[in-house]
């Protein structure tokens, strides 16, 4: 049978009121009664009943994760990254729902009785529907991973065009100017941004950009195998290729290695996101790292702050991305 409130209080020999009091960090309560009544409570793995403490306080206790899709372009590093942050923060304070914009045609069914505050792990403008109804509810919501212009909102993503920019660079100073891409999803802002990056970094080193080296892909392994297998029928091939994301690089080194070529010795390879199974390809990938926990957890302690009736500051913040260099990359003399 599980730990009440009242078993608590038995034990401290004090009321379950100041039990709940203590347990919610009221100031009516003194530090050395709530330190005694934490301390119980824990000793007895206590849990508390979200559903009774959710009808007193006149909340959920359900915290809402809303990707653009949990299908496509969503990838499961990316997914787990983001659930690693939130809980990590979270503990067991909040009950973690977690579901995709794309499954929700009902917009109805977000509503304050269901989420005390919402983070959207936002990929495009066609989230932009879903994000204006939580705010027209007056839901506390943060938005991550995609830029949104809209004043009030707290935004949180990583710099992915200069993320994007450092990578080609960094082939480029390897001695490399055939630079192929491989794009992500279309109408995804991150596709756009790791682009945006990959042509400015060709121009600022006096190099031609051109179209037959750039290739569409879906964020995924089959895309990135069948779009570097296009790649690999130019005439003049790439010599090296920046792959919009890790799952797409895999995919493109597999199409490289089944042709007969070599990953590194014949065309180089450059991923993005810092997955951890990159460290593990033969060769193991050189890729650009996203701080996507520290991204998600830094979110969630903002929406706790708006949940909470704290200021905060609103705006856009980017973190930086890091180039993790690897066995990937050869260099051209």
């Amino acid at each position: 049978m599980s730990v009440t409130i009242k078993d608590i209080a038995k034990i401290a020999n004090v009321s379950h009121t100041t039990v709940s009091r203590a347990l919610n960090d009221s100031p009516l309560i003194s530090e050395a009664t709530k330190n005694k009544i934490k301390k119980i409570a824990r000793e007895l793995s206590y849990t508390p009943n979200y559903n009774a403490k959710s009808l007193v306080l006149d909340r959920s206790y359900n915290i809402g994760v809303f990707f653009s899709t949990m299908g496509e372009g969503t990838s499961p590093d990316f997914f787990y990254e983001v659930i690693s942050g939130v809980s990590h923060v979270i503990k067991n304070t909040y009950n973690l729902v977690v579901a995709g914009i794309d499954d929700y045609d009902d917009y109805t069914l977000i509503n304050k009785k269901r989420y005390d505050g919402i983070i959207v792990m936002s990929q495009s403008n066609k989230d932009n529907g879903f994000i204006y109804n939580i705010i027209e509810k007056k839901i506390p919501i943060v938005v991550l991973n995609r830029k949104m212009e809209e004043q009030g909102i707290i935004n949180i993503l990583s710099n992915d065009r200069k993320g994007a920019y450092n990578a080609v660079e960094f082939l480029i100073n390897q001695g490399h100017k055939r630079i192929a891409i491989i794009e992500g999803k279309k109408g995804f802002e991150s596709t756009r941004e790791r682009k945006e990056g990959y042509i400015e970094a060709l121009i600022g080193n006096g190099i031609d950009v051109k179209k037959k080296y750039m290739v569409q892909g879906k964020y995924d392994l089959g895309s990135g195998y069948q779009a570097m297998l296009n790649l690999l029928d130019i005439s003049e091939r790439p010599t090296a290729v920046f792959c919009s994301n890790d799952d797409m690089a895999i995919g493109a080194m597999k199409a490289i290695t089944e042709k007969g070529l070599r990953v590194k010795d014949d065309i180089s390879v450059v991923g993005f996101d810092g997955s951890k199974f990159s460290a593990y390809c033969l060769p193991a990938l050189t890729t650009v790292k996203r701080p996507i926990q520290k991204i998600s957890s830094d979110g969630v302690r903002k929406l706790l702050a708006l949940i909470d009736n704290k200021e905060v500051s609103e705006g856009v913040y980017y973190m930086n991305t890091e180039l993790i260099i690897r066995d990937s990359v050869g260099k051209i003399e």
